[in-house]
């Protein structure tokens, strides 16, 4: 079984991020760097059909969770803070609900654990439509993919993915086909019974509606001692929104 593809900073207490649905870990280069600098080894991986890493036509949590898991066996790995963004924080739920003893403690970005209806369809349709074998540069690309995707931000972070896999020749580095036929796998929830008793913080943005006021019930109830905190000016991708304050934040429970 191949394991995750990582870009690992700095020494110390390992911190693991898990980045969010069509991202990579180079989307955490800045602030890992930054954990780093407080003396933490952080390790920002590419998960399954994502970034470097292996892609696979099975793609749900439970895998999500395991690949994680190999990943720690593989670098000896005793105990790490996990930090999860969107679909990389459904991940690290998982994760600490199904091996306690493995996680210090859990930071969750911009989602809660429930179920969410798919809602990437425009996204996913917009990057099927590329003609990517004839396009020639970033540009041409974002030129056509603002037919289907007007956020020139949200355009930006999925082109980020684009790379020459041969000379004159660009593709994606997330696996698009399936990724497009398993869409529906990113909004399901973990277990109704699964919980984690560490120290958890969830961080929202105060522009975004994934995380609202109802679902703190339901954050109690699968993670007791959890916290709800709030970036402000910031949407769903708060840690590139607000930098400054998500680093803030997070450092404080991290220490």
């Amino acid at each position: 079984m191949p394991v995750l593809h990582s870009n690992i900073l700095g020494e110390g207490q390992p911190i693991i991020i898990l980045h969010g649905f069509l991202g990579m870990s180079d989307n955490w280069k800045s602030m890992g760097s930054k954990y780093a600098d407080e003396g933490f080894q952080v390790h920002m991986l590419d998960l399954r059909n994502h970034g470097k890493s292996f892609h696979s036509t099975e793609f749900n949590y439970d895998l999500l969770a395991e690949d994680l898991k190999q990943y720690m066996d593989h670098h000896h790995l005793g105990d790490a803070i996990i930090l999860g963004h969107s679909m990389g924080g459904k991940t690290a739920m998982l994760f600490a609900c199904r091996y306690p003893q493995l996680t210090k403690k859990l930071l969750v970005a911009d989602i809660a654990p429930k179920f969410y209806p798919p809602h990437h369809q425009d996204i996913i349709n917009g990057l099927n439509a590329l003609d990517i074998k004839n396009i020639s540069s970033r540009n041409d690309a974002d030129e056509q993919l603002s037919k289907y995707i007007k956020n020139i931000g949200i355009r930006q972070f999925l082109l980020k993915n684009l790379y020459w896999e041969e000379k004159g020749v660009l593709s994606f580095r997330f696996n698009l086909k399936v990724l497009s036929e398993k869409m529906e796998e990113i909004g399901e929830n973990i277990g109704s019974t699964d919980t984690y008793k560490g120290p958890t913080l969830f961080l929202r943005g105060d522009r975004s509606e994934y995380i609202t006021p109802d679902d703190l019930s339901i954050i109690k109830r699968h993670f007791p001692l959890a916290t709800v905190e709030t970036i402000d000016k910031a949407g769903h991708w708060l840690h590139a929104e607000n930098p400054t304050q998500f680093f803030q934040k997070s450092i404080l429970f991290i220490k």
